[in-house]
């Protein structure tokens, strides 16, 4: 949002969804493709997570290589269940709080209606529901009376004030505020940046998909995709898959 001279706020433009003119009849579930995007470069080899050493097919210049015929299997694993949530009309939180993921996370969690995060991640947001709920109605709130002009009784000052809380809010919880229930699934854009998110979903029972690079445990997630996460192309075509098999909402 951003503030006019008389006090008022007003919306940022939105920026266009990479997914809206996305390439999807192009993309395939190949060996070939994935080499093509980078998925196969893993971290240094003295990075790696001894419990990704059956997901590495070698090293080479000191960098570990992915095993790509396994992350085909397990990634058309984790695209079926993705599939099988949507169709049951249970919504997927996508988790992605480090910079390269953001785009992607918000793209496609934003294409397929479904709620997402990319701020640090609040604690308590899926084993604290009830509260964080509270918080998103009182944004929601606060968003009404600006689109309302309810708040012009209120000195500009006072506006200013509501208008950067409204602000913090939605940088914090904008993603999930149409999340009016627990998710049926959580996708997280990297295992170790985002395992606060992944803690909660083990403790409350729900499945967790997830990109994982040699420098992860991926007996963390349900559904690891042995993958690059850091790499933009990796990141795109991964997600492009899962747009793909969600579809547009």
């Amino acid at each position: 949002m951003a503030e006019k001279k008389d006090g008022k706020a007003e919306a940022v433009v939105e920026r266009q969804n990479q997914f809206d003119n996305f390439d999807f009849e192009g993309l395939e579930l190949s060996m070939e493709s994935m080499l093509a995007a980078g998925v196969h470069f893993g971290h240094p080899k003295s990075r790696r997570n001894p419990k990704m050493q059956d997901f590495i097919f070698a090293t080479r210049d000191n960098v570990n290589i992915i095993d790509l015929e396994k992350t085909v299997s397990l990634f058309e694993t984790a695209l079926k269940f993705l599939a099988e949530t949507n169709a049951k009309g249970k919504k997927i939180l996508f988790v992605g709080t480090k910079k390269q993921a953001q785009g992607f996370i918000t793209d496609v969690a934003t294409y397929t209606d479904n709620p997402y995060v990319i701020e640090r991640w609040l604690g308590g947001t899926m084993t604290n529901f009830g509260n964080i709920r509270k918080r998103v109605r009182y944004m929601l709130s606060l968003e009404q009376q600006f689109a309302n002009d309810e708040l012009e009784k209120y000195t500009k000052l006072e506006r200013l004030k509501k208008q950067e809380e409204l602000e913090k809010l939605t940088r914090r919880m904008g993603g999930i505020k149409k999340m009016d229930e627990l998710p049926g699934a959580v996708f997280v854009a990297d295992i170790k940046a985002d395992s606060l998110a992944i803690r909660e979903a083990q403790r409350l029972d729900i499945p967790v998909i997830g990109i994982a690079d040699t420098n992860v445990n991926p007996e963390l997630v349900d559904y690891p995709i042995p993958a690059n996460d850091d790499a933009l192309s990796s990141l795109r075509y991964v997600f492009g898959h899962v747009a793909k098999t969600i579809g547009k909402k």
